[in-house]
Order: C-alpha cells, then structure tokens, then sequence
C-alpha cells in the first residue's frame, strides 16, 4: 500500500471574512509528482502553508506523514517558497551547511549539484536569480526529505536551468520521495503525474492533464482577414487566443463565434482543447459575474 505523505479533508482557511481556501481535500502519495495550478490569488500558497503548519486551518483537517503538522513533521519537508528562503548574505556551501544542521541531515554525504559547486564559496546576494533559484532548490534537499514542495520554483530560469530542475525532481521522486509543486509553465505541468488546478479557493478540477482536459473543444477560426476576426470575436466578449495566424476561441459554440464574425470571409472547424485552455476555462468559470 503506498504511503500518504500528506492530507487535507474539508481544509480551509480563512481571513477575516475572506476565505483564501474553502474545503479542499487531496492526498499526496509517496513517489509521486503532484502539480497544483491556478491563477494568482487561487489559494495555492495558502494552502501550502497550511501543509506545512505556519497557518492554522479555520476548518477541517491537514496531516503529514499520518499526523498534525508540527515541528517534528516539518523536518521531513523540503520546501522552496516564491521568496527562496535562502540568506543572501551566507555562500552557497554555509546555505547548504545550515540546512543540513537544522534539520538534521547527513553532513557529509549529500553532494551538490555540478552545476553549483563553482559557486560554492560565492555569497548568495551575489549570483544571478537562476543559480540562486539552484541553491534554494539544493538546500530543500540538503536533508534528503520524504517531500518536496516547491512554489513556483523555477520562475526566472533559463530553459536549460528548467530542464535539469526537472530532471533532479523525477530522481527524487524515483527515490520514494513526493513533490508537492506550483507552476505557471503549462509545458511544466505535463511533467506533473496529477493536477490539481484552483480557483477562487477551492479544487475545480484533478486528474492527469489528460483527465482534465476530457472532451473540451474549442472553435478554430482560420482567415485571410484575421486582425479583423481578432477583433470581431474580442468586440463580442468571447475569449480569443492567436496561434500563428489561426484564432482558437475556447467556451463558445460554431453558433456563437459566426455570429460574431457577421460575415467575414472565415472557415470555422472544431479542435481539441490543450491544457491551457481548458484550465482557462475552469478559472473563468468560477470568476464572479462581471
């Protein structure tokens, strides 16, 4: 039976009269990548945090490793906020010396990434955002934790940085670790095994990308004159997207986007959705009616 690493039944948190997260459950396994989405202000790193115990469920209930979280649990944890949480005022190898001594892991054994150890003396303050985004990521696994979770870890990275932070992510994951991760790259959450995408606080939706992007359609509209069609579709409030030269118009029928062409000289076809769109879909659904 695989181990659940962390839990929330009916979790939510709220602020004054604001409620940040409104009854989300879900699981975490062991070994497994979990991808959380949503737009800025969905509640993805409320609910971080009440994972790692910095706040309190209003309601509900939140478990690591079969219990509350607490100091104990958190040494288990390996996590990369937005903000790094490294000190840029120590090097590379006094972060990683640090972490190790906080939360008790091996001193010795745990060797750093190639692509940091040139920079091993350098003071954090003092390299660019990607290699200081490595080191953040390094340290979180400095202590060899059961999981990781990472907010939006690889913001500010070059495609390469990304491409190896990955690949990093999947040995741990192969080692029995789980991977709790926020991303805005689309591409980044087809690495993910599971999605769970949020919206004005609560789950809208969970699954492979596969899963969630089930039967969703989209119009295609294909023209000589396709300023004039951005424009049409936009005018009529439908949610255009430009791909090339071919407009792609998610949430609308055949019906509703001729009648907002009103004759342009256009071919309309029919399309798979791609995951960004059907997650756009998901988010507008639940915006407040303007």
């Amino acid at each position: 039976m695989t181990e659940v690493l962390a839990e929330c039944v009916n979790a939510t948190r709220r602020f004054g009269s604001f409620t940040a997260v409104d009854q989300v459950s879900m699981k975490i396994e062991a070994g497994e990548i979990v991808g959380l989405l949503g737009a800025n202000g969905a509640g993805k790193t409320t609910l971080i945090r009440m994972l790692l115990g910095l706040l309190p469920v209003s309601e509900g209930e939140v478990r690591l490793f079969g219990r509350p979280p607490s100091r104990q649990t958190r040494h288990e944890i390996g996590y990369v906020p937005q903000g790094l949480g490294i000190y840029a005022d120590l090097t590379v190898a006094e972060n990683l010396q640090f972490s190790r001594g906080v939360y008790g892991g091996p001193r010795q054994d745990y060797d750093a990434p190639a692509a940091l150890r040139p920079f091993a003396s350098a003071v954090v303050r003092d390299l660019p955002l990607g290699l200081q985004r490595r080191a953040a990521f390094a340290e979180a696994l400095a202590h060899r934790p059961k999981l990781l979770i990472l907010d939006e870890p690889t913001s500010g990275m070059d495609p390469l940085a990304r491409a190896r932070l990955w690949e990093t992510v999947q040995r741990t994951t192969d080692e029995g670790a789980a991977v709790l991760i926020t991303t805005h790259y689309m591409e980044e959450s087809q690495e993910c095994g599971r999605l769970i995408v949020m919206a004005q606080g609560q789950v809208v939706a969970a699954g492979s990308a596969a899963e969630i992007v089930g039967q969703a359609r989209v119009i295609v509209v294909q023209s000589d004159s396709w300023v004039s069609a951005f424009r049409a579709l936009d005018a009529a409030g439908l949610p255009v997207a430009l791909v090339g030269t071919t407009l792609r118009v998610p949430q609308a029928s055949r019906a509703d986007v001729a009648n907002a062409l009103a004759g342009l000289p256009c071919r309309l076809t029919e399309a798979p959705a791609t995951l960004e769109e059907r997650f756009f879909e998901l988010v507008r659904a639940r915006e407040p009616a303007r």
